[in-house]
């Protein structure tokens, strides 16, 4: 005869069994989408973090279903757990959580003296608009801050789905603002060498801002000196680039994803995911406007390999291109501005990863620049992946030489600024 506590275990247990199985058959079936090119870095490990952002992603659908908690609260703890590292403060560098207009930041500044004012970068993370805060970024910005002697301002915007765009860009907008109109006077900061930056969605906002400052200027502030580019993600007018095709199931972000992270930070409405993918939503008109940027033959030939090209629609869906009408505005989709706005530029650094769907953006972009006249320096990770440098300085599991090498190459330019 069983106690009432026996039973209530034994139901405990059968239902937690159950769970783990449909979490593992989900997961399994989610998997199998997946595809590591044998020349990534680290393949084994790049498949046990996409493993667990799956695991995090099927639990979290569960979780929500259930009415136990919302997935993309779920989402985001799990990922802080895993990323954000709190540790002591390093030596020669003294750490502040402040607020810029509103707007959280935490300040990293070398304590070394120098006979001269420092130089600034304002830094804006990863994570789709959606994802990703000042602590998951704490190494990164660490690091920037002490191997260049720059004064680093990692900003806290608002994220998605809460909120929609421009919220994230005004908030990028304000903080830089302030800072360069404090930095000689409360950090000691040449506001002349003052940069912006980010990585992925952070680098659209560093992009996108520059573009932004440069049409706002009234002299009563300086233009960011540079821009620095981690991979970003500057168009979604078209997703059959070379880089698109080639990775579009290549682990951190599939073809698929970078979609729908783009329509959550325009406004939400995903229903139009698969018009999207299929390239309906932008008329031929302006196809063929933009075909002079996104043209695959403005690639180096090294990159259009096993490529395919694909015709130009005749025909769009009206009610497609009016959902996302704004998201090809320079503001949204800083690649597709035009000569004379590109033109106005900062210096700019761009760093692209081979296996990553946003490579060719970066690629096109920097090339862009260039042939208007702004100085570009690009590196590339021929072994790198969407997302490399958050696991720069993480657990041994997580680390990857790849992230040291782009690290460095970020500090290497910072530091000529």
């Amino acid at each position: 005869m069983y106690t009432a506590t026996a039973i209530l275990i034994i139901v405990f247990a059968a239902f937690f069994a159950a769970f783990c199985l449909l979490v593992a058959v989900l997961v399994y079936f989610e998997l199998r989408n997946a595809n590591i090119p044998p020349g990534v870095a680290n393949p084994g490990k790049l498949h046990a973090i996409h493993c667990t952002y799956v695991g995090i992603n099927v639990v979290g659908q569960i979780l929500e279903r259930l009415g136990l908690c919302h997935q993309m609260n779920f989402t985001r703890w799990c990922r802080f757990f895993i990323m954000a590292r709190k540790g002591p403060v390093p030596p020669g560098l003294r750490i502040k959580d402040l607020t810029f207009s509103g707007v959280p930041v935490r300040v990293y500044e070398p304590t070394a003296a120098s006979g001269e004012k420092k130089r600034g970068l304002v830094y804006f993370h990863g994570g789709g608009w959606m994802f990703g805060c000042i602590d998951d970024y704490d190494e990164v910005c660490q690091y920037i801050s002490l191997e260049s002697d720059t004064t680093v301002v990692s900003v806290g915007y608002r994220l998605a789905p809460e909120h929609r765009y421009p919220a994230h860009l005004d908030d990028c907008e304000v903080v830089t603002r302030h800072f360069l109109s404090i930095a000689a006077t409360d950090f000691g900061v040449d506001p002349h060498r003052v940069a912006v930056g980010g990585d992925s969605a952070g680098g659209n906002l560093a992009a996108a801002l520059c573009q932004r400052l440069s049409k706002t200027q009234d002299g009563h502030l300086p233009s960011p000196c540079a821009q620095v580019l981690i991979y970003p993600a500057l168009q979604m007018a078209d997703f059959h680039l070379p880089s698109y095709q080639q990775n579009h199931s290549v682990p951190i972000l599939f073809r698929d994803r970078m979609v729908f992270f783009f329509l959550q930070y325009l406004n939400g409405n995903t229903s139009v995911s698969q018009q999207i993918l299929e390239g309906k939503h932008v008329p031929a008109e302006l196809k063929r406007h933009y075909e002079k940027w996104l043209d695959p033959d403005n690639l180096p030939p090294q990159f259009r390999k096993g490529a395919i090209s694909l015709p130009v629609i005749a025909s769009h869906d009206a009610d497609v291109y009016h959902i996302i009408k704004q998201g090809l505005d320079p503001e949204f989709s800083p690649l597709l501005a035009e000569d004379a706005v590109l033109r106005l530029n900062p210096p700019t650094f761009v760093l692209t990863c081979e296996f990553d769907v946003l490579r060719d953006d970066g690629i096109l972009f920097q090339k862009r620049l260039k042939d208007v006249g702004v100085d570009v320096k690009w590196e590339h990770l021929s072994d790198g992946f969407h997302g490399i440098i958050s696991f720069f300085n993480q657990a041994s599991w997580l680390t990857f030489e790849s992230s040291q090498r782009g690290m460095d190459s970020v500090v290497s330019y910072v530091k000529t600024l």
